[in-house]
């Protein structure tokens, strides 16, 4: 089981943890929601919780909580620009269909 980051990700999750002054790394999970059933939750970790699993890929720290892990093990995420748009992008071997907009998938 791991999460992997593109060097694409890792350098901003660095850089916006540099920007903030706080942060031991990208705290990553998922919630019941959506027309598929679940959307990727993706915030700063300002502490580590007793049942997260902690991966370090490329200088960044990634926390998981073990409800997560299940549907997301082997993600890997990058971030993305598009013109005008940013954006992490998942690429979860686990999803067997995503909604039509991308934002919720199921398993």
């Amino acid at each position: 089981m791991a999460i992997h980051l593109t060097q694409s990700a890792a350098d901003r999750v660095r850089n916006s943890i540099a920007a903030r002054g706080t942060g031991l790394g990208l705290r990553l999970g998922v919630r019941k929601t959506g027309c598929s059933g679940f959307a990727y939750v993706i915030n700063f970790a300002e502490q580590a919780e007793p049942l997260d699993a902690v991966f370090e890929e490329r200088g960044v720290k990634v926390f998981v909580d073990p409800e997560s892990l299940k549907l997301i093990s082997g993600t890997t995420v990058d971030f993305v620009k598009q013109g005008l748009n940013e954006a992490f992008r998942f690429h979860n071997p686990n999803i067997k269909g995503e909604c039509g907009c991308g934002e919720s998938f199921n398993i």
